[in-house]
């Protein structure tokens, strides 16, 4: 089927099985298209949590199927391709925190929403780029805090906050390969651009020294900032699918990504025949054990409420 047949029949499946479709903001631009809602990771638990859809199709990776399974147990959750993972998420394990937790009894544990259920359900509260500033800012001072799995967010939330934090070595493969020599490449080509960094970037503190002015943003702090940035041009540190939203809800103004070659091969798996499929098909079911579950959902619910 071409693109216009398949984009129709992914409609007529929708309403047929009273479905929703969530995409996150690096999904391909014919995704995103047919989606209900399309927003960054805490959105899009938000929209899975108060949506009265009986299926959800989640085109993102594979942890956010599994928050929204976690938040909606009497719901169906399809992903519509298994092999949508996370490096991320990937890089820690339960057993990483058992460890921290054994060290340090009366410490809390700070899990970014980019971790599997498992983990999840070993932590106090989760987050997400947009509210981790917030969240950790209202944790007691007294205590010691282990924040997982992404050191380049655990390290702008500590300097943000002036909070010391015990972080975990994980990245995120693509945000990570993102440096200072491509920011630098891009402030001599586009000297009066706004740049906007997500904190996951490898650049950190060293992005901000280049370009002090530098807005350190989520995904949808960034749609956010254009939309009401009285700018026209701006330089993009994330993943490059977020280029199409940006242009879409920001007419007229031109945005840069600092490497065109930022591209997450993960999010990119779910394409829109894989969409159709998955509902035609009812695949694939993406449940989460409720034991695990349980203690997951308490984590997440606090996330959530905040921000």
């Amino acid at each position: 089927m071409d693109k216009e047949l398949l984009t129709q029949e992914v409609l007529r499946l929708k309403a047929e099985r009273q479905a929703v479709i969530l995409a996150h903001s690096y999904q391909l631009p014919e995704v995103q298209e047919v989606a209900d809602f399309v927003g960054d990771s805490l959105g899009l638990a938000r929209e899975a949590q108060r949506t009265r859809a009986k299926v959800i199709v989640f085109a993102g990776v594979h942890f956010m199927a599994e928050t929204a399974a976690i938040l909606n147990p009497d719901k169906t959750v399809l992903l519509p391709d298994l092999e949508a993972g996370c490096s991320l998420a990937d890089s820690i394990r339960p057993e990483d925190v058992l460890a921290w937790k054994e060290a340090h009894p009366e410490g809390i544990v700070v899990a970014y929403v980019n971790t599997k259920a498992e983990v999840k359900a070993l932590a106090d509260v989760c987050v997400t780029s947009a509210n981790a500033v917030e969240v950790v800012s209202r944790l007691p001072e007294d205590r010691s805090i282990f924040f997982v799995p992404d050191m380049f967010l655990g390290a702008h939330v500590a300097r943000v906050t002036g909070r010391k934090l015990d972080l975990f070595p994980g990245e995120c493969h693509v945000h990570a390969g993102i440096r200072e020599e491509h920011i630098q490449a891009l402030l001599e080509a586009h000297p009066g651009a706004e740049f906007m960094i997500h904190p996951e970037c490898g650049c950190g503190s060293s992005c901000l020294y280049l370009k002090p002015d530098a807005k350190m943003l989520s995904t949808e702090g960034m749609v956010r900032h254009a939309k009401r940035s009285e700018a026209k041009e701006f330089v993009v540190a994330t993943e490059v699918g977020i280029l199409y939203r940006l242009a879409k809800e920001a007419p007229g103004k031109t945005f840069i990504p600092v490497k065109p070659e930022a591209v997450c091969e993960y999010m990119k798996k779910i394409t829109l025949e894989k969409v159709y499929l998955s509902l035609r098909e009812m695949r694939h079911v993406v449940r989460v054990p409720e034991e695990v579950a349980l203690r997951a959902r308490r984590a997440l619910e606090a996330m959530v409420a905040v921000g």
